[in-house]
């Protein structure tokens, strides 16, 4: 059913429910996992980043960290992840690389938001719905780890 999963992690408490849950899907159906980090570089971020290269290499470090507890937390389960970090628009960027890997699935958190967040700022997940050519997940069960882990 799938045999690529693009896993979009960034560390939040929705984004590791998103990896437990890619990780459970990748188990079952043996599908190659891809993990994924977007420094967001576009719009209000951009500018503020440019104000100061160093708020941008920290925030690079802060990701490269992220993406290596997703690595170590998905070997642990028993997969092998194929780990990146890009730059920029995170729709744009998700999209791009779901077509260039021929993503059957994408999975990411739902960070709920309440009403005036929700209505000033955009909705990444559903912009994502909108453009992917593949399915789109939004993780929000929690899967235990007796379910993740292989029995020894």
């Amino acid at each position: 059913m799938y045999a690529t999963i693009l896993l979009c992690y960034d560390g939040s408490r929705e984004g590791r429910l998103a990896l437990r849950e890619g990780a459970k899907l990748a188990q079952i159906t043996g599908a190659a996992v891809h993990l994924l980090a977007v420094v967001e570089t576009s719009s209000v971020s951009a500018m503020a980043q440019a104000a100061d290269a160093e708020a941008l290499r920290r925030q690079q470090a802060d990701f490269e960290a992220v993406l290596e507890e997703g690595r170590h937390r998905l070997t642990a389960m028993g997969l092998e992840p194929v780990v990146r970090m890009e730059f920029g628009d995170p729709v744009a960027t998700i999209t791009r690389i779901a077509d260039e890997l021929g993503a059957d699935l994408v999975i990411a958190g739902h960070h709920r938001d309440g009403f005036w967040s929700h209505w000033l700022r955009r909705s990444v997940t559903a912009e994502l719905g909108d453009r992917l050519k593949c399915s789109l997940l939004l993780a929000q069960k929690v899967v235990e780890d007796s379910e993740l882990f292989p029995k020894t």
